[in-house]
This record gives C-alpha cells, sequence and structure tokens, in this order.
C-alpha cells in the first residue's frame, strides 16, 4: 500500500511575509543581525577618520571661499571632484567637514563611555556585593541622575559656563554612568550568592580580590553591550546640543552644527543638512547592530536561537 507524502509547513513559513520585496528585506535584516559587518566597518570607519584626520580630509575644514559657495555632490549636475560631497554656505567641503565631524564624535563617546563605564562598574560592583548604605546611596544617586532632566541643565551649565568640548564631555559622563551601575549591581547580587564566590570566601580572599577576581568577569558582558549601545546615544546626543546650539563650540566642525547650519539652506542646497544627517543614521544604526549583536553573542540561549 502506498503512502502519500504530506507537506507539513515550517514555523519559519508564517513568520517571513509572503511580498518576495518584504520577505527579502527581512532576510537581509536578519542576516545583518547575525554577521555585524555594517556595525565593524561604522567603527573602522570612524577610527580611521579620527586618526588621520588632516591626511583624509581634502580640504580644511574651517576655510571657506565663497566663491565655492553652495557646490553639489559629485553625484549632481554641476558637481566637481574638487568637492566630492559639495560645499555650504561659506564654500567648506563638506567631506572634510564630516571627517572631521566623526574625530569630534569619537573623542566625546570613547571619553564618555570609558570614564561613565569604569565608574559606573565599580560602583554597581560595591554597591551589589556591600549592599547595606553603601547600595542605598549608589542607588539614590542613581535615582537623582535618572530624574535630572539632562538638556534643562545642560542648557543653563552652557549658559553659566560657555561652550567647550570638554564641558560637554563632563555632562555627559555625569549623566552617562548610571545604566551601567544599576546592570552591574543586579548582576552582582546574583553572583556574589554563586558557590565560586562562596568557595573563594571561605578560601580567605578579601573583598576586592572576590570583586575583580571573580565577579567583574561575569558583567563584563553585559558592561561591553551598553557601552556599545551607548556610543550610539552619545553621538546623537551630541549632535542634539550642537544642533541646538549648546554643544561644541560653533567653530567645531561637529556634525549637529553641520545639520544646523544645512537647514536654512534646504531649499538651494539640500545635501549641506541632509549629509550630516545620513552619517548620524549609518553610525547610530551601526553601533546600535553591534550591541544587538554582543548581547546575543554573551547570552547562549540567544546565540542558539541564531544558529538554528
Amino acid at each position: 500500500m502506498a503512502i502519500e507524502a504530506t507537506y507539513v509547513p515550517s514555523p519559519l513559513d508564517d513568520t517571513l511575509p509572503r511580498n518576495p520585496v518584504l520577505r527579502a528585506l527581512r532576510i537581509g535584516w536578519s542576516w545583518l543581525r547575525r554577521y555585524p559587518v555594517i556595525p565593524f566597518l561604522v567603527l573602522a570607519l570612524m577610527i580611521i577618520c579620527a586618526v588621520f584626520a588632516e591626511q583624509l580630509s581634502p580640504h580644511d575644514p574651517l576655510r571657506g571661499n565663497l566663491r565655492s559657495a553652495y557646490k553639489p555632490p559629485i553625484f549632481q549636475e554641476g558637481g566637481t571632484w574638487e568637492y566630492p560631497l559639495g560645499t555650504d554656505h561659506q564654500g567648506r567641503d563638506i567631506l572634510s567637514r564630516l571627517i572631521h565631524g566623526a574625530r569630534v564624535s569619537t573623542i566625546i563617546s570613547t571619553a564618555v563611555i570609558l570614564a561613565g563605564g569604569i565608574g559606573g562598574t565599580v560602583i554597581g560592583l560595591i554597591a551589589g556585593y556591600r549592599g547595606g548604605w553603601a547600595d542605598q546611596i549608589a542607588m539614590r544617586a542613581v535615582d537623582f541622575t535618572l530624574a535630572m532632566p539632562f538638556l534643562l541643565v545642560a542648557l543653563v551649565v552652557v549658559v553659566v559656563f560657555g561652550q567647550s568640548l570638554e564641558l560637554i564631555i563632563v555632562l555627559l559622563i555625569l549623566f552617562g554612568w548610571d545604566n551601567f551601575a544599576r546592570v552591574v549591581r543586579a548582576e552582582t547580587l546574583t553572583l556574589r550568592e554563586s558557590d565560586y564566590v562562596s568557595y573563594a570566601r571561605v578560601q580567605g580572599a578579601s573583598q576586592w580580590r572576590i570583586l575583580f577576581r571573580h565577579i567583574l568577569p561575569g558583567v563584563v558582558g553585559s558592561v561591553l553591550v551598553i557601552g556599545s549601545l551607548r556610543v550610539g546615544s552619545l553621538i546623537l546626543t551630541e549632535s542634539t546640543l550642537s544642533f541646538l546650539g549648546v554643544g561644541v563650540p560653533p567653530d567645531t566642525p561637529a556634525w549637529g552644527i553641520m545639520a544646523s547650519d544645512g537647514r536654512q539652506h534646504l531649499s538651494r542646497a539640500w545635501w549641506i543638512a541632509t549629509l550630516p544627517g545620513v552619517a548620524i543614521f549609518l553610525v547610530v544604526m551601526g553601533f546600535n547592530f553591534l550591541g544587538d549583536w554582543l548581547r546575543d553573542w554573551f547570552d547562549p540561549r540567544l546565540r542558539q536561537l541564531r544558529v538554528h
């Protein structure tokens, strides 16, 4: 007697859209999440621009030439290779300003992530392991930081002390350590009850040795994930402050300042404001992809889901 084969639909068939375009976009999105090629390219490009800004820039980003104002990009009629991405209303080269803007964003995000990440991690470790008054003080400081309106504080501080790159970095550090502290504290509360920590305590290990030798390696993955996600938000925050005129000094070639300068010339020269916006979008999305990939990589359950 012949046995007829029947088709049993796969669960994946129900999750993918039937439209071929949407299906291709969904598959492409899944591929980007699984293989972080774009995030690493964005990270490499940011580092290269930050280190070799002078060598890569075809023109001085601060020097303008009114005779060359409003030059269009090379892919638009009238564009030339002298200014591949065009010029702004003062005749300054957009490509050179974008490259130096990447340096500004890299300096700010690196300084804030290092200082805020290290400080928040240490505070979270101590609060989670010691508990008691140390935990109460740390968590009340976190609550106070979260309750403060950052933009309003930034406006007041800039009005009082003036605009400077160092001031923006300090402000972002003061408002950027709390996420690290909260997550590290929560994981430390769990890890301090683990068997290997109890064994180290019985063996007479000091508190600092337990914290940095046994507990810290268990929270490094979460710290890296938070740091990668914070880079994108920091660049977006710095660009927003510069766009509003309370960020870095106006003569600094920052992406937010470029977008702010170009909004008055959108009808005549769309590229002045649009290209910095595209750069911000690509960098923020790239670091979000990187954080998403790191989160799944450090979580064995999510990593198994991606493999299968």
